[in-house]
C-alpha cells in the first residue's frame, strides 16, 4: 500500500510535498490545527517539547551537558508556546473595544509600518516585514494599538503569507462591521535568504483590498499614504 506522501508523489498533477514546503504554498486558508490541539495544557505542551528538543539537539552531537546548552531545550519550548507560537492559543487572541465615531471621520484610516515577525510553517525560519492597514469606520473605531495587536496575534503562528493577510483582514471585517477593509504586508523570507536560493534581497508583497478599497482610486489613495 502506498502512503499518503507516496501517493502525492507519483500524481504528476500533484506538487512532491518537498516542492509545496520551496514553493511556499499554502494548502488551507485557515490555519491547519488538530481537534485534539489544546487536550494538552501549555505547561504540559512546554515539558514534551523541550524532552524532544533534547532528542533533536543529543542527534545533531551537541553536549547538553555543557552550561550554555543545557538549558536550551526550556528556552526553546517556553519561546514556541508562550512568545513566537502563542497566536496558536484562541485564548491569546487580544480583546477589542470598539468605540462610537464621534467625529464622524469617514475617510480612510491608516495604520502603517506595523512590525511583523512571524515564522514559515515549511521550515520555521522567521517572516519578519512590515504590515500596513486601512479601513472606513461604518459607525465604529478601533484603538490604534489594537490593529498592532491583531496582526501580532495572526503572526505568532506558523504561516504563509498570504494566509496571514487574509487572516487579519477577515478579523477586521468582522470586528469592525464593515468590508471597507486593505491589508498589505511586504516582509522578507528567511527560508528564502537564509537557506535554498539564499537570495538575500528580495521580499514578498501581498494584499487585500476589500469594499470600497477593491477600486483603483482607492488603491492608488492608499498606496500614497503608505509610500510617502
Amino acid at each position: 500500500m502506498k502512503t499518503k506522501t507516496e501517493n502525492l508523489n507519483s500524481n504528476p498533477d500533484i506538487l512532491p510535498i518537498d516542492d509545496i514546503g520551496d514553493d511556499h504554498i499554502g494548502t488551507n486558508v485557515e490555519t491547519p490545527m488538530k481537534e485534539d490541539a489544546f487536550n494538552l495544557s501549555d505547561f504540559d505542551k512546554k515539558k514534551r517539547i523541550a524532552e524532544l528538543f533534547s532528542e533533536i539537539m543529543d542527534v545533531m552531537g551537541l553536549d547538553l551537558t555543557d552550561d550554555s546548552l543545557k538549558g536550551t531545550p526550556n528556552r526553546v519550548a517556553k519561546m514556541y508556546i508562550d512568545e513566537i507560537f502563542s497566536g496558536l492559543n484562541p485564548e491569546n487572541k487580544p480583546k477589542i473595544a470598539l468605540f462610537d465615531n464621534k467625529y464622524q471621520y469617514k475617510q480612510m484610516l491608516v495604520e502603517k509600518n506595523i512590525t511583523l515577525y512571524s515564522n514559515c510553517e515549511h521550515h520555521f525560519v522567521p517572516i519578519i516585514g512590515k504590515a500596513h492597514i486601512a479601513y472606513i469606520s461604518s459607525g465604529k473605531v478601533i484603538g490604534l494599538s489594537k490593529l498592532n495587536r491583531i496582526v501580532q496575534y495572526f503572526a505568532k503562528r506558523p504561516q504563509v503569507q498570504e494566509r496571514l493577510t487574509n487572516q487579519i483582514a477577515e478579523e477586521l471585517i468582522l470586528i469592525l462591521n464593515t468590508k471597507d477593509v486593505a491589508v498589505i504586508i511586504d516582509a522578507k523570507h528567511l527560508c528564502v535568504s537564509s537557506r535554498g536560493i539564499k537570495d538575500d534581497s528580495s521580499t514578498t508583497v501581498t494584499s487585500f483590498y476589500g469594499g470600497i478599497f477593491n477600486t483603483p482610486d482607492k488603491i492608488k489613495e492608499l498606496q500614497n499614504y503608505i509610500n510617502n
